[in-house]
C-alpha cells in the first residue's frame, strides 16, 4: 500500500512541478523574448486539474484535510473514530458522484483541443477521471479501515 501511496503522491507532485515550470517558462518567455509558449494557459488549467484530483486521493487517505477539529480533539478515541467514519462517508458521497461526472465528461469531450496547439483534450481527461477514481477508491479503503479499526498511523500525516 505504501507503494501506492508514493506513486499516487509522485504523480500530484510531477503534475504541480509541471505547472510550476510551465508558469515559470512562460514568465521568462513573456519577458525575454515578448511572445507566450503556446497554450500556456489551456495546459495550466489542464495540469491543474489533474494535480489537484490526484492530490486529493492522498489527503483522503490519510485523513489529512483541512479542517476544525475542535470536537474531534475533546472527544475520546471511539467518538473520534466514529467523527472519522462519518467524515469519510460524506467525503465518499462527494467523491463517487465526481468521479462519475469526471468520466462522463471525458466520455463527451470528443474531438476538442486546445486552441493553440490543437492538444486533444481527452488525455488531460483521462488522467484526471484516473485521479479522482484513485480518490474515490482510497476513501472506501480509508473508510473500511476505520470501520475494521485499522487505520495506518504511520501514513497519515502528523496533525499539528
Amino acid at each position: 500500500m505504501k507503494r501506492l501511496l508514493n506513486v499516487i503522491e509522485s504523480i500530484a507532485a510531477f503534475f504541480l512541478l509541471a505547472i510550476a515550470l510551465l508558469t515559470f517558462g512562460n514568465v521568462l518567455a513573456r519577458e525575454l523574448l515578448q511572445t507566450q509558449i503556446p497554450d500556456w494557459f489551456d495546459l495550466s488549467k489542464q495540469l491543474q486539474g489533474i494535480a489537484i484530483f490526484w492530490g486529493i486521493a492522498i489527503a483522503t487517505y490519510r485523513g489529512a484535510h483541512i479542517c476544525v477539529d475542535l470536537s474531534w480533539e475533546w472527544t475520546n478515541d471511539a467518538g473520534k473514530r466514529w467523527i472519522d467514519i462519518v467524515a469519510t462517508l460524506c467525503i465518499l458521497a462527494f467523491l463517487l458522484p465526481l468521479a462519475w461526472m469526471v468520466w462522463s465528461k471525458l466520455g463527451s469531450t470528443g474531438t476538442q483541443t486546445t486552441s493553440d496547439l490543437r492538444l486533444p483534450l481527452v488525455w488531460f481527461y483521462a488522467v484526471s477521471a484516473a485521479g479522482v477514481t484513485a480518490t474515490a477508491a482510497l476513501a472506501v479503503v480509508r473508510l473500511v479501515q476505520l470501520i475494521r479499526g485499522t487505520v495506518d498511523t504511520s501514513l497519515e500525516l502528523a496533525n499539528g
